[in-house]
């Protein structure tokens, strides 16, 4: 299975859920936001949201400012 994550692919050798790709890749932190091909899954989703091959990714990080 193969997905994108920010336009860069990668290889998955097992189904996961978004929650466990993110443990994965050491990116579940407050703040964190995501879209699966262009639909935003909220936080609450991301346990059970099972990926898919070809899903495509944006992953970004909300920034504070003023």
């Amino acid at each position: 299975m193969v997905i994108s994550i920010n336009d860069e692919r990668l290889p998955l050798t097992a189904p996961l859920t978004l929650a466990a790709l993110l443990h994965q890749l050491g990116r579940h932190q407050p703040g964190t936001a995501l879209a699966v091909n262009q639909i935003i899954i909220p936080r609450a989703q991301w346990e059970t949201h099972m990926l898919q091959d070809g899903d495509a990714i944006l992953l970004f990080q909300a920034i504070a400012g003023g």
